[in-house]
This record gives structure tokens, sequence and C-alpha cells, in this order.
């Protein structure tokens, strides 16, 4: 077994640290597991600064989906910091126009009173086809969106329109690094993880077969698996 380290596991949007308990008994004994709270800023790189305070001298980091791009960002203050790297289900691309004003819309759904409605929409991309009709894992992902709540939702989104694009810096990422993605990621496609994954020396890209976006609560045997060899090998 390699030697004990930390593992800081990042959510994504609308995902509390419950999304990742499934994967935590598979990681723990590789060493402790911090769950980052993203969840009281509204920039990406005051996100990436308050985690990098509470989190130990040096570990390994994974992040989920909006996680990654704050793992992007810890990567650029304090990439001594991280000993190992994983980014699952994410891109280090920056909103195009439509994505934009598709946030921009949501914002203004929820501060109508419209997150029931809002985290409704959310779902069927979110997950796999096979998954639509799953009532117990739409209650989940419901019940994720309302650990975060309305308010840190609405600072999670207005994070995630302002990031910088991270494309610049991902031959600067030396660490070893895994690539995770899912083979039906509707929110965001394989190829956008095939883009991180060319552009970071050494990386390694991992597929999981018919999985959505959410791979750590529908595929959780598989993404468990995946990421305790991230961390062993």
């Amino acid at each position: 077994m390699s030697e004990s380290l930390p593992v800081v596991l990042v959510p994504g949007l609308g995902g509390s640290a419950r999304i990742w308990l499934p994967v935590v008994p598979a990681l723990w004994v590789h060493g402790p597991v911090v769950l980052a709270n993203h969840l009281r800023d509204d920039n990406i790189p005051a996100i990436a600064a308050r985690i990098l305070a509470e989190a130990p001298p040096r570990f390994a980091l994974a992040g989920h989906s909006l996680g990654g791009y704050i793992a992007f960002e810890i990567m650029r203050q304090a990439p001594e910091r991280v000993a190992r790297l994983a980014l699952v289900n994410t891109q280090a691309r920056p909103d195009g126009d439509e994505a934009l004003a598709r946030r921009r819309g949501m914002i203004e759904r929820i501060e109508a009173g419209g997150f029931d409605a809002g985290v409704a929409a959310l779902y069927p991309g979110f997950v796999h086809p096979s998954r639509h009709d799953d009532a117990e894992l739409r209650q989940l992902v419901t019940d994720l969106a309302y650990d975060v709540g309305p308010q840190a939702f609405v600072r999670q989104l207005r994070a995630i329109m302002a990031r910088v694009d991270s494309r610049p810096t991902l031959a600067t990422i030396k660490c070893p690094t895994l690539v995770l993605t899912s083979d039906t990621d509707n929110t965001l496609p394989k190829p956008l993880s095939d883009e991180i994954a060319a552009g970071i020396p050494g990386s390694r890209l991992t597929v999981l077969p018919d999985c959505g976006h959410l791979p750590m609560i529908e595929s959780p045997e598989a993404t468990a698996k995946v990421l305790a060899e991230w961390l062993a090998n």
C-alpha cells in the first residue's frame, strides 16, 4: 500500500459533501478524507483559497464538475501542495454565451422563488437516460441540492460564470493526474474530458460505461475502484 496521503474531495454544482460518501470507504484506507465546503464564496479564487486554508499541508485532490474548476484554481494557487489530482466529469473551458445566458436564467428563476423547479429541471441532464425514472436517485439529487440551498446555489452559479479559461495552464500540471468521465455525460460530454487529458502531460483518462454526470452516486462501485487505484499507484 502507498504511504498515507490525505485526500480532499470537492463536490460540484448543487452537490453537497454527501455526493462523495459512497466512495469514501474505498478511499479512507489510504489516508484521511476531507470533504471540502464550497458554499461560502461567489468566486472560484476565493473558494479555492478557503479550501487551501482548511486543507492538510499536502494532499491528493479530487474535484467533480464545479469541483474540477476549483481544483484547477487550487493548482494555480498552490501546486506544490497537491500530490495527486483527479478531475471528475469536468471541463477546462469557460462558459460560452449560451451557457452564460442559461445560468443567468437559472439565477433569475431561483431568486424569484423557483428553486424547486430549477433543481427538477437539472435532473434529466445530470443522470444516464436509463435513470430518468429512478425515484430514489432523483430524491437523492434533490436532497443534495437542498443541502446546498438556494442562496449558496446562486453563489456557485456566479462563481462558475466568472471562472477563467483553464486550458492555458493544463500543461503546467505535473502531479499524477486522473481524468475520470462517463460515456453518457449529457451535462459535460466526454470530449471535454478528452481535451483535459490531452493537455495534461502523463494524465490517465478513464471512461465509466452506462453512466451520466454523477458517477459517485450513479456508479459508486466503479467510481470507488478507479479512485482507489488513483491513490494507490
